[in-house]
């Protein structure tokens, strides 16, 4: 048995934002949605761009497990035209859009996701959510720090974590799904499921026609404050055969701007075939699309490489006047340091680049840096910043005064000369020469006793140092 879909699209601008970011595509074989983002850098050109090259594959004759490889390149090739449209107007840079599309063989759908925006299946009277979301509060509901309720009312719920933004690592969700006979599938912007409950969303979804449901879920997004763009897509699966005369429908951002950027004739073309999705007009214009003349190949620019290498010199002049002026500031400053033993007066600050010194020896005084106390020292070590060469000179002197006074206090005394020790003469014993006749006692002569003169103490010479002043002087 094969299946056929009979959908309908719309787009509010909503009551707040003065443009419509949002671009959607609806046909036989192809359900697409694109919320750009960017705001002044062109997210209206994001979704369009998105949509316009996705949406070619709903004229592929492609079935089965071949729908995800068709929808990742179709992604991937989108992808590519935001990086273009960047690398064409710098100023687009920030520019990115959601991906949500549907891919139907009349039997299977395929799935390709990225972003915020949604996919939902009513069946049974049960509404499933077939997309995830990439966003920061999804995150944290996967991770099980808050609930789905607490997610609706997070003030961070609209951080999105994957983008379609022209950057290497855009690589969607891609998943084959089943369908059945009386499905209802249906594609929405954020500005829908952000400020209308899931409950309400299935209660909408349950009864009336593609037509007034999209009418019914938009109204709804508005009456709940919406600030944001609200897009549906809604399509129902059924056994009958598409009406005859049933054209793709497209809407939002990519609509206005494929109107927008044709010419007056071309105009009336696209009110047949953009208009409501009915189709009509005749003769030539009506095979014209005006979506694919916007994004028709165009001639190149002229002097595009001549403004590009323009813009460069300009600005390596910028950097290398910025550098010079940089430079001169270095050499008029002043500082005093350590040369070795020495101290030294230096030109520059103290920082070298790559293959550049910013500083360099301006006077290498007298002084040793090991003459000066601990903390003068370690000041020398560490350089004394000055304003200008007179103040280094300044410091200069006020060290050498200081060790100056450190080496007046560490000169020694003159060490007196001790007095000379005065020779004691020893007293000389009397000789007693024997006789025959009888000796006559005398009596004994008496020595004086000796007395051993004392010496002058010797005085040590005095080298005590202020230790508050000059400690540490070798």
């Amino acid at each position: 048995m094969t299946l056929s879909l009979d959908y309908a699209t719309l787009s509010d601008v909503g009551r707040v934002r003065r443009n419509n970011e949002d671009s959607a595509y609806a046909g036989p074989h192809l359900l697409l949605l694109a919320d750009g983002m960017g705001g002044a850098a062109a997210g209206e050109v994001a979704s369009a761009a998105a949509v316009q090259v996705i949406r070619r594959l709903d004229t592929a004759e492609i079935g089965g497990e071949d729908m995800i490889e068709a929808l990742a390149g179709a992604v991937h090739r989108a992808n590519e035209r935001l990086s273009e449209l960047v690398e064409e107007d710098p100023e687009r840079e920030g520019m990115g859009s959601t991906v949500t599309a549907l891919m139907f063989d009349g039997k299977q759908l395929g799935l390709a996701h990225l972003g915020d925006s949604r996919a939902y299946r009513l069946r049974d009277g049960q509404l499933y959510q077939l997309s995830h979301d990439h966003t920061f509060v999804q995150s944290l509901v996967d991770e099980g720090r808050i609930s789905q309720e607490e997610a609706f009312t997070h003030p961070h719920r609209n951080l999105i974590l994957r983008v379609l933004d022209g950057r290497p690592d855009s690589d969607p969700d891609l998943k084959m799904l089943d369908v059945e006979a009386g499905d209802r599938l249906m594609l929405c912007s954020d500005g829908l499921p952000d400020y209308v409950s899931d409950e309400v969303i299935a209660a909408s979804m349950s009864s009336g026609t593609p037509d007034s449901v999209v009418v019914e879920l938009i109204t709804h997004a508005l009456e709940a404050g919406s600030n944001d763009n609200v897009t549906c897509v809604v399509a129902d699966v059924v056994e009958t055969e598409p009406a005859s005369g049933v054209q793709p429908q497209l809407v939002g951002a990519a609509a206005e701007l494929a109107q927008g950027s044709t010419g007056r004739a071309e105009q009336t073309v696209a009110a047949g075939v953009l208009g409501d999705g009915s189709g009509g007009g005749g003769g030539h214009g009506a095979a014209v699309d005006p979506e694919e003349l916007r994004y028709a190949p165009r001639p190149p620019k002229r002097f595009l490489w001549p403004r590009r290498i323009a813009i460069l010199v300009v600005v390596l002049a910028v950097l290398v006047g910025g550098g010079w002026f940089g430079y001169s500031w270095t050499q008029k400053q002043y500082y005093v340091g350590s040369d070795g033993d020495y101290v030294a007066i230096f030109k520059g600050v103290e920082a070298d680049l790559p293959g550049l010194s910013l500083s360099q020896v301006y006077e290498r005084q007298s002084l040793q840096v090991d003459k000066l106390p601990t903390y003068s020292r370690q000041q020398v070590e560490g350089n004394i910043q000055a304003d200008n060469l007179a103040g280094a000179r300044s410091i200069v002197a006020q060290l050498e005064q200081t060790a100056a006074q450190c080496a007046a206090k560490a000169k020694p005394t003159p060490t007196p000369k001790p007095t000379a020790k005065p020779t004691v003469k020893p007293t000389v014993k009397p000789t007693v020469k024997q006789s025959t006749t009888v000796p006559v006692s005398k009596p004994p002569a008496t020595v004086p006793p000796t007395t051993r003169p004392t010496a002058t103490p010797t005085s040590t010479p005095s080298t005590k140092v202020d230790p508050d002043d000059c400690d540490g002087v070798r």
